[in-house]
C-alpha cells in the first residue's frame, strides 16, 4: 500500500522554501563570495547578523532550450511584415553594442537578504571545516529541562500519582458514584428486613451497582503527566581577548585571516554564553588596549614583543574581569615571530598568570 507524506508547513514569510534553497545551491559559490565580502566589512560582533548580499547577475543563468543556431532562410508562420529575402534592421540597443547616453536599461546586482542561520552556515562553510566541527559550531546552544505543569499525554514514567488520584476523586464526587460503604451498608440491612422491604432494598442495591460500573473508579480522563519544557540554562558569562601583532611585518592577508578566526571564535561562544565581551589588544614592542577599527586598520610599527600583550591582558583582567565571574577566552594572531630574549618572560606569564 503506498503511503503519501503531505508537508503542510507554511513557508517563512509566504516565500518559497523550496525555491530559495534551490538557489542557494546552485548560486553558492556566488553566494559564499558575497558572504565573505560581507563578513570583511563588518564588525566582529555583527557576523551572526544576518543582512542584505548581492551577486552578479551574469553568474545566475539558467539553463534553456534555444532554437538551432546558425545561417537559415526562413519565414515564421504568421509573418504579415516581412518575405523571403528581406534584411531585418538590427536593434540597436543589443549587448556589444553601445547606445547613446540615458538609453537602454543597466544590469544591476542581484540583492536578496540572508537569515542569521544562512549567513553562518555559508560562513562556516566559505572556511572548509570538518562537518562534526560545523555543527559543534552552529548547535552549542546549552539547554536544560525545566517543570512546566501537567499534560494529558505523556510518557509512563512521568506519570503523576497524585494529580491523577486527585482528579478522579473530584470526577468521583461531581458525578456522584455510589461508595463501597453504602452499598455494603445496604446489604446488611438486607439480612434483617421483611420479604416488601427486602424487594427494595434489591432493587437499590443493583441500581447502585450499576451505577458504579459506569463510573469507573479511575479513568482515562484523569490520568496526568509531569511535563518538562526546554529553558535556556543560565551560564556563565565569557569575555575574548583579540591580541594581534601589527609590526610591518604582519600584512593585510594575514590580518584578514585573523580577523575571520576571531569571527570564527566569537561565533563559538556567542552559542555557549548569554553575554560574550570583546578586548582588543595590539602589540608591537608595547601593547595597548584599542577599539575593533584601529585594532584592524591603524597602521603601526616596530619590533615584536609578545610578552607586552599578555601583561596588558593580565592587568585586565585583574582590574575588570575577575576569574570567579567570567570564563577568560584569548586569541593570539601573529607571523610567528617573536624576540628571542621575549620567550622566557611569554613562558612565565602563562605558567604564572
Amino acid at each position: 500500500m503506498a503511503m503519501y507524506i503531505v508537508d503542510r508547513r507554511l513557508n517563512p514569510g509566504g516565500k518559497s522554501l523550496e525555491n530559495r534553497q534551490r538557489f542557494l545551491r546552485r548560486a553558492k559559490a556566488l553566494v559564499q563570495g558575497a558572504v565573505k565580502k560581507s563578513s570583511e566589512g563588518r564588525d566582529i560582533r555583527d557576523v551572526l547578523e544576518g543582512g542584505e548580499v548581492s551577486i552578479p547577475l551574469d553568474g545566475m543563468n539558467e539553463p534553456r532550450f534555444r532554437r538551432e543556431g546558425g545561417t537559415r532562410d526562413m519565414v515564421l508562420p504568421g509573418n504579415k511584415k516581412f518575405v523571403e529575402g528581406d534584411m531585418l534592421p538590427r536593434s540597436g540597443e543589443g549587448r556589444g553594442r553601445a547606445t547613446a547616453p540615458g538609453e537602454g536599461d543597466s544590469e544591476d546586482a542581484f540583492r536578496f537578504v540572508l537569515s542569521r542561520d544562512e549567513f553562518v552556515d555559508l560562513f562556516l562553510d566559505d572556511l572548509e571545516l570538518p562537518d562534526l566541527a560545523k555543527r559543534k559550531l552552529a548547535e552549542a546552544n546549552s539547554e536544560g529541562l525545566q517543570r512546566a505543569g501537567y499534560s494529558t499525554s505523556g510518557s509512563p514514567a512521568n506519570i503523576s500519582v497524585s494529580r491523577t488520584v486527585r482528579l478522579a476523586l473530584a470526577r468521583r464526587v461531581a458525578l456522584r458514584r455510589p461508595r463501597p460503604e453504602t452499598i455494603a451498608a445496604l446489604e446488611a440491612e438486607l439480612e434483617d428486613c421483611d420479604e416488601a422491604r427486602r424487594s427494595e432494598l434489591l432493587a437499590e442495591i443493583e441500581a447502585l451497582r450499576a451505577k458504579a460500573r459506569r463510573i469507573p473508579f479511575i479513568d482515562p480522563i484523569d490520568i496526568r503527566f509531569r511535563r518538562f519544557e526546554t529553558v535556556p540554562k543560565p551560564v556563565a558569562q565569557a569575555v575574548m581577548f583579540c591580541l594581534m601583532d601589527v609590526s610591518g611585518s604582519m600584512s593585510e592577508h594575514m590580518k584578514d585571516l585573523a580577523k575571520r578566526f576571531y569571527m570564527l571564535l566569537y561565533v563559538f561562544l556567542t552559542r555557549r554564553y548569554r553575554h560574550v565581551e570583546i578586548v582588543f589588544i595590539r602589540h608591537t614592542d608595547r601593547a595597548e588596549e584599542v577599539d575593533e577599527d584601529t585594532f584592524f586598520h591603524s597602521p603601526a610599527s616596530g619590533g615584536t614583543l609578545v610578552s607586552s600583550a599578555l601583561q596588558v591582558m593580565h592587568e585586565i583582567v585583574r582590574s575588570r574581569y575577575r576569574p570567579a565571574d567570567w570564563n577568560i577566552y584569548a586569541a593570539q594572531a601573529s607571523d610567528g615571530d617573536n624576540s628571542i630574549s621575549d620567550s622566557d618572560a611569554v613562558s612565565r606569564l602563562l605558567t604564572e598568570k
